[in-house]
């Protein structure tokens, strides 16, 4: 599970934005953010420099 969603939210950025960025599909970022898919390591990675926050912060525990 992934935490993009509200991270995007906290900052105020759309996912369109966030697809161009990451030179991805609208459909492909919708995934991630709503937890149908997961972003390969490298991409987590990538989405959390854009987003000027740690990659720990885009994942969510479990419990």
């Amino acid at each position: 599970m992934n935490r993009i969603k509200e991270v995007l939210e906290e900052k105020g950025i759309k996912q369109t934005w966030l697809a161009e960025q990451l030179g991805k599909s609208y459909n492909m970022v919708n995934g991630y953010v709503q937890n149908r898919q997961q972003p390969r390591l490298e991409v987590l990675f990538e989405i959390a420099q854009i987003l000027g926050v740690k990659p720990q912060d885009l994942i969510k525990d479990k419990k």
